[in-house]
């Protein structure tokens, strides 16, 4: 692991370390202050979608921790926090009236944030559709675009004058694929027409905020935040260099192309055109809105090799053997240089503006041994990690800051609670907060940039 004093000495002034959270995973008061059922309580309370039945109803207890958790953020010497909006608190049943109890405690959020000096960093959706939403047709429904734009319209109206800023979507991948064709995440649909519509609906939606954002708050710098896939060919085969490509643009590029050159790609319209949803004659202008800045949420790499079977759906790849046999405790391979290659690529492909690493840290889940959680390849991880984008700056890639994921255990999702990937570690029977061991490294990696840029100043 690298001194987090040389490693802070590698970043420019301009440059921000941050954490970050999402609303379901950390609130808890499911039922509170007006707050009505989003699809992850229903999904979280239906047997066996769950690990053991977990669900976010009490969580971390944020919402009735809100200032201890924001000292608690302040005493780590970030300079921002990322965390998201729950839409079933704003307008609980996703249309019709708002709900100004949801409201006034983001106000209070932030505002407590502006107290002590934290930037903000607002997602609009992070996966908790109002349920009444969902009886309409979720995201596979045109019409949830609409109502996404009104709250996006409501949110930024309320509290875009003190917010640094704000991302439309958290990782479309998941709210698509992973939601609704492999039904692993609410709500659990396995159907590639319903993905289909999903991630047009979604796509729409993301560009109508857009505009609504703007029109609201002009001067607020709007993004998105994608966990594009880090794809690795299993070979230097043409085989693998195609199926790669098809990857590419069916993990990918179905978000990008779209936002950024109005266009769905080429090979994945030829491959699934014909059961796309209706697509309007401004669909693709609306879509393809410029963005002031966007979010990379990097875990690990896909590792991807063709697919010969002749009855593969597009885009025919399975899974490929790991190179870096080291995993995280969810299973996931530790590869940092894949960041790097994952960045780069996007940045050839697209006319891109700044970016944000939103998301970037890992699964350990060690216990507390005489008050101390030693999670030393947690450690390890970030700063592996961390060095790369300090690495991606030298190489001319606009990269601002770099949150880690998370600020403290939480629900992960259909993994419950027994995956931890805070830096900060949460006793779920008492609530107690313990700094972990990579919690600290991280600590001293901020207070020592920040004294740095200080002296700079």
């Amino acid at each position: 692991m690298l001194d987090p004093k040389a490693l802070a000495g590698r970043f420019p002034s301009d440059f921000m370390f941050g954490v970050a959270t999402a609303a379901y995973q950390i609130e808890g008061a499911a039922r509170e202050d007006g707050r009505k059922p989003s699809i992850w309580d229903a999904f979280s309370h239906m047997p066996g979608r769950v690990f053991e039945g977990h669900s976010g109803d009490v969580a971390c207890d944020h919402y009735h921790r809100l200032d201890e958790d924001l000292d608690l953020i302040k005493s780590l010497g970030v300079e921002t926090y990322r965390f998201s909006i729950a839409w079933p608190r704003i307008i609980p049943d996703g249309r019709g009236p708002v709900n100004e109890a949801g409201l006034d405690f983001y106000d209070r959020l932030i505002d407590g944030c502006k107290e002590r000096g934290i930037k903000t960093n607002a997602t609009l959706y992070h996966w908790d559709l109002p349920l009444t939403l969902a009886g309409d047709g979720g995201w596979a429904a045109r019409s949830t675009a609409y109502a996404f734009q009104r709250y996006a319209q409501t949110v930024t109206k309320r509290l875009g004058d003190r917010l640094d800023m704000i991302g439309t979507f958290n990782e479309p991948w998941c709210i698509v694929w992973l939601s609704h064709l492999y039904g692993i995440h609410a709500p659990g649909e396995k159907s590639i027409d319903a993905a289909l519509a999903a991630m047009h609906t979604l796509n729409l939606a993301h560009g109508l905020a857009v505009e609504a954002i703007r029109q609201e708050a002009p001067e607020l710098p709007v993004g998105i935040v994608c966990n594009h896939q880090a794809l690795e060919p299993a070979t230097d085969s043409a085989e693998d260099a195609a199926a790669f490509e098809r990857a590419f643009q069916f993990n990918n590029g179905c978000f990008f192309d779209p936002m950024l050159k109005g266009e769905y790609p080429v090979d994945f319209m030829a491959a699934y055109g014909d059961r796309m949803p209706a697509i309007e004659a401004d669909d693709l202008k609306t879509i393809n809105q410029k963005l002031d800045w966007w979010g990379l949420n990097y875990y690990t790499p896909a590792r991807i090799a063709h697919d010969p079977s002749p009855v593969a759906a597009f885009p025919a790849v399975r899974d490929a053997a790991p190179v870096n046999n080291t995993f995280t405790d969810i299973g996931w391979e530790v590869n940092a240089p894949s960041l790097s290659k994952l960045v780069r690529t996007l940045y050839d492909r697209y006319d891109l503006p700044v970016m944000y690493i939103t998301e970037n840290g890992a699964c350990y889940n060690m216990e507390p041994a005489d008050g101390v959680i030693d999670d030393r390849p947690r450690t390890e991880y970030l700063s592996d990690h961390i060095a790369v984008c300090a690495d991606l700056i030298d190489a001319g890639i606009p990269l601002k800051g770099y949150y880690a994921w998370s600020l403290m255990d939480n629900f992960e999702w259909a993994e419950g609670y027994r995956m931890r990937f805070g830096i900060v570690h949460v006793d779920y029977d008492t609530q107690v907060r313990t700094i972990k061991e990579s919690g600290k490294w991280y600590k001293a990696l901020a207070e020592q940039f920040r004294a740095a840029e200080t002296t700079a100043a």
